[in-house]
């Protein structure tokens, strides 16, 4: 099976499957690719991924950051 014939729902199964559900931000900056936490802070902040704020802590839901990728990262 190639990328592009990958649904999202066998994205979500196959690609990153060692990551949990909802990740923090140091989880989410290591999915994309190793950026650094403060520029993961700035994609947050840009509400560039769909995010959960839990006080002062950032949850992220693992199918919005492959949301994320498939349209297109613009860091």
């Amino acid at each position: 099976m190639n990328q592009s014939s990958m649904s999202q729902r066998d994205a979500y199964r196959v690609v990153f499957k060692d990551y949990p559900d909802v990740l923090d931000v140091g989880q989410m900056c290591a999915m994309l690719g190793g950026i650094s936490i403060k520029t993961g802070y700035k994609i947050l902040r840009e509400n560039r991924i769909e995010h959960l704020k839990v006080g002062r802590a950032y949850r992220i839901p693992k199918a919005n950051i492959l949301n994320y990728l498939r349209i297109g990262r613009q860091v």
